[in-house]
């Protein structure tokens, strides 16, 4: 009797073991590797081209109160109390942020370009203390996006096409062409290019490093990754506009 109550606890701390490695497996499985962090930081990157973009021009309102029910979201998968979907909550916390300066900016103030950075920083302190926290995910999300659009920003102003800015957003559907095909001109100068491609290099060189010292086994490491693929996706989604702001205009990022 004895030594079959003993086989029985040993097959039942087996299958409880055999649980509870299931689980950790289940919770370590969804935004815990590089491949799944690289394509959901670079999806909420890209989301805000192909989504926010032309909604906030029609319905600016209603975009910026989107903010509230991203950030709603985030509260709620908090709440389930698992690692897997806190990460998920950090990541929606900083695109959150991300989304309220750009839906305050191309809102109301897109032909005022030196507003830009400025506006796009409207959360920039709490997004410094949140790097000290467990938040740090979705904190290094936003300074990574707005130190990527910072850099955009002073690309366009170094090669002499800021001034263009204000006046695609202000011109008529006739005139907007002409402008942008100016700003295509300009754009293949010897001098503009040397800038793009130094600034490229430059971002490029930072999103390596950080990559490199960064690992998917701390909530810090995780944080520096996606520092990385928000760096090196803001590059490449530059690098196309770039390239169909020289072949099509009309196709530019400043339309």
């Amino acid at each position: 009797m004895k030594e079959l109550i003993t086989k029985n606890l040993e097959v039942k701390d087996k299958l409880n073991f055999e649980l509870h490695k299931t689980v950790d497996s289940d919770e370590n499985s969804f935004l815990s590797n590089p491949t799944s962090l690289r394509l959901w930081s670079s999806f909420f990157v890209i989301l805000p081209i192909f989504v926010q973009a032309p909604w906030v021009r029609l319905e600016p309102i209603s975009a910026l109160c989107f903010t509230f029910i991203i950030i709603l979201m985030a509260i709620v998968l908090n709440q389930k109390g698992s690692n897997k979907w806190f990460i998920v909550s950090s990541l929606l916390l900083g695109v959150s942020g991300s989304w309220l300066g750009g839906c305050l900016f191309w809102g109301w103030l897109s032909p005022f370009p030196i507003l830009h950075i400025p506006v796009e920083a409207v959360v920039l302190p709490l997004a410094l203390i949140g790097l000290g926290t467990n938040w740090k995910i979705g904190s290094s999300f936003y300074i990574s996006s707005l130190f990527g659009t910072a850099m955009t920003d002073i690309t366009i102003f170094s090669i002499g096409i800021m001034d263009q800015w204000r006046q695609v957003i202000t011109a008529d559907s006739e005139t907007a062409p002409q402008i942008l095909q100016k700003t295509s001109e300009n754009l293949i100068q010897i001098k503009s290019l040397s800038i793009i491609v130094f600034v490229a290099v430059i971002l490029w060189f930072i999103s390596k490093e950080i990559f490199d010292s960064a690992t998917i086994n701390t909530t810090t490491g995780k944080a520096l990754l996606v520092s990385s693929y928000v760096i090196q996706t803001t590059l490449i989604v530059d690098g196309i506009f770039i390239v169909l702001a020289i072949m099509q205009p009309t196709f530019s990022g400043l339309v």
